[in-house]
């Protein structure tokens, strides 16, 4: 009996070991498979700070120029209270260029941008997720040609869903000039960027976006169509997005590039 007994408590010991072991590894597939979903959020309740690097050819007088822009991408979500979230989004680029402004080559520091949204914490009864406040253009560029010299702010605003595998919606901001050099032209420019994404078992995201500006002043559209793929990997315990991604331009001015890649490393800092 005594053996019996040994026997039964040890396979309870280890039927309970090989559940929790279970538990344990469904809850962490169901948390990687939420961080995997908020990176592609942008107003999610999570600190990133992606590396967007962008290559661009083709632009220029003579279609031969080349461009390399590194943008450094923190969000920082500031929780008001138990509703509601500001989430601070900062783009702040660095730019390597030859042959796009004549056959000269320019580098430094662009013009950042800074927007913040006022956003629910949970989505609406219908699942939508939203986020609306201001963007505040800074005139930052280290070089003439690599920046407008212009103030400029406006309005900002996001809205998406999040529905199984997929994520899509709209990201939309106006700028306007307020000050600056009197002998550059004014800034009064729209941005919409609508997207779509899948999101597989295995954490990899395929994306379709484009980040079209219309340019009320010369009246010019630039619409470069962006198809990327993302995977969500830890690096000892640090989660990271890589992405890697193809852009064509299928509108802009006559100077201006033709084509591109992107690749975009992103660590992740969610809540514990």
């Amino acid at each position: 009996m005594k053996t019996n007994s040994l026997m039964l408590a040890c396979a309870f010991a280890a039927t309970t070991a090989l559940a929790q072991n279970s538990v344990g590894v469904d809850d962490e597939k169901t948390k990687a498979a939420a961080l995997a979903k908020a990176t592609l959020n942008p107003v999610a309740s999570l600190i990133s700070v992606p590396l967007q690097n962008n290559f661009d050819w083709g632009g220029g007088p003579n279609d031969d120029g080349f461009q390399y822009k590194l943008t450094v991408q923190p969000v920082i979500p500031i929780s008001l209270n138990e509703n509601w979230n500001v989430i601070s989004r900062t783009i702040l680029p660095y730019v390597y260029q030859e042959d796009v402004i004549g056959t000269t080559s320019q580098s430094g520091l662009a013009d950042t941008v800074q927007s913040l949204f006022l956003s629910p914490v949970k989505p609406t009864e219908r699942g939508w997720i939203w986020g609306a406040g201001p963007v505040l253009q800074i005139p930052t560029a280290t070089d003439d040609l690599l920046g407008e010299e212009q103030w400029g702010a406006g309005p900002t605003a996001v809205v998406l869903k999040q529905q199984g595998p997929w994520t899509y919606g709209m990201l939309f901001n106006h700028v306007w000039s307020f000050a600056g050099e009197d002998n550059r032209a004014d800034v009064n420019r729209t941005f919409l960027q609508p997207f779509a994404s899948f999101t597989t078992k295995t954490y990899t995201s395929f994306s379709l976006n484009t980040e079209s500006a219309y340019d009320w002043e010369g009246e010019q559209w630039t619409v470069p169509i962006n198809v990327t793929v993302q995977q969500l990997l830890k690096v000892g315990k640090q989660p990271i997005a890589l992405q890697l991604g193809y852009r064509y331009y299928a509108e802009g001015p006559g100077n201006g590039p033709d084509w591109g890649l992107r690749f975009q490393v992103s660590f992740l800092f969610p809540k514990s």
